[in-house]
């Protein structure tokens, strides 16, 4: 029996994708990739939907330093996406040499995104992924020239697909056909592609991206974030959820700011590799923890602030800050 590894992003298309191949009697494992963009449980969910097994690689640390500087560019945020399929696919080729799969299998649909799944697009992904013959993407099979796996009858191409375009009509029609009812929007997964998170993370590579790791990435998630110098930004908590992951993302290099007698948001001032906070970054980041306080009326607030593991606080006395000011500060 042929076997094959689909690559699956938990989103409707690849899921109909290794359906398709499954169906045709050929044994089908699902890869998920996941890094600190996108996670596996929308492919877990949709692989056990279908009943076929899947495999999970993190491959967070080359991702991520791909996407610090991708060959193709960017998408409409701060997707690579050419670079990243391409990237997926060489890894699922080394595991297809691997473990003794025949072929790969996408979801990928043609002129679906017209800059990274046009004709060109797709091309590129296949030839540097270093598996160009070993890629099947059966819901656009006949929008496309035949692959060896369909030239040999491994795989029935009369049994492919010719989908094209951006609507998702056929593809829901399918889902409904095969019996797959419960499946994500097409927007979730990705960060990279939400607006205001590329946003922060564009600012962040623009000021600080030669030591951007994980932890970095994470902290993009948590509450409100100004930049307040080229060296400097401020991370304002907006609730007691925020609170705690700020405080699992805290390292040992940020100033913790809170007012000394009232309560209000926790905020962090995070300086770029071995810059040291000036004074004015330090009352920039106390009057941001003063204006979302119970104290933002007040003329003058005292807010204490320190280290992690710093015993004693230091204090500062300032002005809550304002709302216009703030708005040109927000990322």
């Amino acid at each position: 029996m042929a076997k094959a590894l689909a690559l699956m992003s938990g989103g409707l298309d690849s899921v109909l994708a290794a359906k398709i191949i499954a169906d045709q009697g050929i044994e089908v494992t699902g890869l998920c990739f996941k890094s600190a963009f996108f996670g596996s449980k929308n492919a877990e969910r949709m692989a056990a939907q279908i009943d076929i097994p899947l495999m999970v690689v993190d491959f967070t640390d080359e991702h991520l330093e791909m996407t610090k500087q991708p060959k193709h560019g960017y998408g409409k945020n701060m997707n690579p996406c050419i670079d990243c399929h391409a990237m997926m696919l060489n890894y699922a080729g080394k595991i297809m040499e691997e473990q003794g799969y025949d072929f790969l299998i996408t979801g990928e649909v043609l002129n679906q995104r017209p800059m990274s799944q046009n004709y060109k697009a797709l091309q590129t992904v296949k030839e540097e992924s270093g598996y160009e013959n070993k890629i099947l993407r059966p819901l656009s099979a006949l929008n496309l020239q035949p692959t060896e796996m369909e030239l040999s009858g491994m795989v029935d191409r009369n049994r492919l697909l010719g989908f094209n375009g951006k609507t998702r009509k056929p593809q829901m029609a399918l889902a409904e056909k095969l019996g797959i009812v419960e499946y994500p929007s097409p927007a979730g997964g990705c960060s990279l592609t939400e607006p205001n998170f590329a946003g922060r993370l564009k600012d962040l590579y623009e000021h600080d991206k030669e030591n951007t790791d994980r932890s970095d990435i994470d902290l993009l998630r948590v509450g409100r974030h100004f930049r307040l110098t080229d060296k400097a930004k401020a991370i304002s908590t907006r609730n007691e959820e925020e609170y705690k992951a700020l405080w699992e993302r805290i390292t040992d290099d940020m100033l913790i700011f809170d007012t000394a007698d009232y309560s209000g948001s926790t905020v962090a001032l995070k300086a770029s590799g071995g810059h040291e906070p000036t004074a004015d970054e330090i009352q920039s980041a106390a009057a941001i923890a003063a204006r979302y306080s119970k104290a933002r009326e007040e003329e003058e607030v005292l807010v204490k602030y320190k280290k992690p593991k710093d015993e004693k606080y230091e204090h500062i006395r300032v002005k809550p800050a304002e709302d216009r000011e703030l708005a040109n500060l927000m990322l």
